[in-house]
Order: C-alpha cells, then sequence, then structure tokens
C-alpha cells in the first residue's frame, strides 16, 4: 500500500465514542510499532483536548489554517502544525475555526478533496492516519469520507441505531459513487457496552443480524467503563490511564482485529501490482 492507510471515524449521532476510539485505537496501533497520526476533523475539538492540548482556540495552526493554505494553493511546509504525544502518535488539531472553513468550502474549487490533497502530501510518512469525523454529515465529513481509504463506524450498544446507520451508509455509498471510488467500510464497532445486560445482547444481535451480511461487525465490543471517561481529562490513552481495566483490553483486542485486516488487504492490493 504506497503511504499509509487513512480511515475515518465516522458517524453523524454524537455520543458514540468516535474520538475516545480514535485516540486508544491511534496509540494502539503506536503500541503495535506502527507510526500513526490522528486528524481531529471536529470544530469541538475534542480529540485534541482528548490528547491534553491545552486552550486549544489559541493554537497558531490547525486543520483550518492547512486546508485554508490548500484552497489557496499555498506551500505547507513539512511538520506544520503536526503536533506530538507522548504516547509516540502525531496529532494535527482543531478548534471553532474549523467551523468558518465548512462555510469556506463552499465556493472552493474541487471543495470535496481539499482533505485529501493535504493528507497525500503527509501519508508517506505513517503507516496510519485516523481521521475523527464530527457528528454530522457537512462539507467537512464528506472531505474526511472523500480522503479515507475505509470507515470505522463506532455504534452505541444501548441505542438501537437502525434509521441512522442507514442514513450513514447511504452517504459512505454516495461518497463511494460519486468521489471515492475506493472508499471500503471497514467496519461497525460495537461500543459503550453495559456489562452483559439483556438490552446489549439484543442490540449487538440486532446489528450483526442487520448489517452482519453487508458490513463487518468487529467482534470486540468496547465496554463502558469510568476510566474511559476520565480518559480525555487527563491527555491520555486508556493504556496510560489503566492498562489492566477491561476497556483498555477490549481496545487493544480492537487495535489487533484492524492491524489484522489491514494486513489482508495489503497481501490483495499487492499481488495486484505486480501484474
Amino acid at each position: 500500500m504506497p503511504g499509509g492507510k487513512i480511515i475515518a471515524i465516522a458517524n453523524q449521532k454524537g455520543g458514540t465514542g468516535k474520538t475516545c476510539t480514535t485516540v486508544n485505537l491511534g496509540i494502539g496501533l503506536a503500541n503495535q510499532e506502527k507510526k500513526v497520526l490522528v486528524v481531529d476533523t471536529d470544530p469541538q475539538g475534542d480529540l485534541t483536548t482528548s490528547l491534553g492540548v491545552k486552550d486549544i482556540d489559541d493554537l497558531p495552526i490547525t486543520l483550518s489554517t492547512i486546508m485554508g493554505k490548500i484552497i489557496e494553493d499555498i506551500p505547507i511546509k513539512p511538520q506544520e502544525g503536526i503536533l506530538h504525544h507522548e504516547e509516540g502518535i502525531d496529532l494535527i488539531p482543531a478548534n471553532i475555526e474549523l467551523s468558518a472553513m465548512e462555510i469556506s468550502l463552499v465556493t472552493a474549487m474541487s471543495r470535496e478533496y481539499v482533505l485529501r490533497n493535504y493528507l497525500q502530501q503527509v501519508k508517506q510518512n505513517y503507516d496510519y492516519i485516523l481521521l475523527d469525523c464530527m457528528p454530522s454529515l457537512g462539507m467537512i465529513t464528506i472531505n474526511a469520507l472523500s480522503a479515507a481509504d475505509s470507515v470505522i463506524i463506532p455504534v452505541q450498544a444501548h441505542y438501537l441505531p437502525a434509521k441512522g446507520m442507514t442514513q450513514l451508509i447511504k452517504t459512505i455509498g454516495k461518497v463511494k459513487r460519486q468521489l471515492n471510488p475506493q472508499l471500503k467500510m471497514e467496519g461497525i464497532l460495537i461500543t459503550l457496552v453495559e456489562g452483559r445486560t439483556n438490552l446489549a445482547k439484543s442490540v449487538s444481535t440486532t446489528l450483526r443480524e442487520q448489517y452482519g451480511s453487508a458490513v463487518k461487525v468487529f467482534k470486540t465490543e468496547i465496554p463502558k467503563g469510568i476510566a474511559a471517561a476520565e480518559t480525555s481529562a487527563e491527555g491520555k490513552s486508556i493504556y496510560a490511564y489503566d492498562k489492566d481495566s477491561s476497556v483498555a483490553k477490549a481496545y487493544e483486542a480492537f487495535t489487533k482485529e484492524v492491524l489484522k485486516d489491514g494486513e489482508k488487504q495489503r497481501h490483495q492490493y499487492e499481488p495486484s501490482l505486480s501484474r
């Protein structure tokens, strides 16, 4: 695979564990000696805050700055705006300025590909690039899906997601047909599972029955845990905060599933290059 694999973590419903998944998959991959860049594509800046960046509204360079330079065709220096986290991943931060970028994109040339044009410049430096998408299907999210090789959809276990999921899967299908023919559904990740309650079991079963034939549903399910909620305030991953917790063990298992899928896809890709 030329350059890193770009994965969008997306669901237009809020509160499904997108940011937590981006942080812990990213650092999980770094723990497996992969080079990882995480990109905050949400003006709320939750990913940026979760990785311990203070005063996010005072950051000199954010994703909005970088996308603005791509639109204006201004050269970007290597490593410009990229922050380094002590647990071994890189971050492109975001803040409220990204809301204005959503409006600027409306009149931009090749507006769906602005983020992709930037990521093509840096992807050779990474094994994985993870895009934490905002809970909407606006222009920034369309940019993320147009830039991505695949999508992971975190879904909360006590929310029956049929209607919202159908809308998201339709949007992903539309982006694939019209903008990014390479886009694949990496899979659905069931998150915030409350113990082994009957409700959690029934949501898990329903999801696997409804979508399992068309979309992979990851074997690993992420439990709900107090430690996971506390990590964002600490600016570190679940591994650094509470490595023996059930949440840390689940994210470690999930990371290995993603890596295994990545290896499979790479082996499928390599023979086609040598033809």
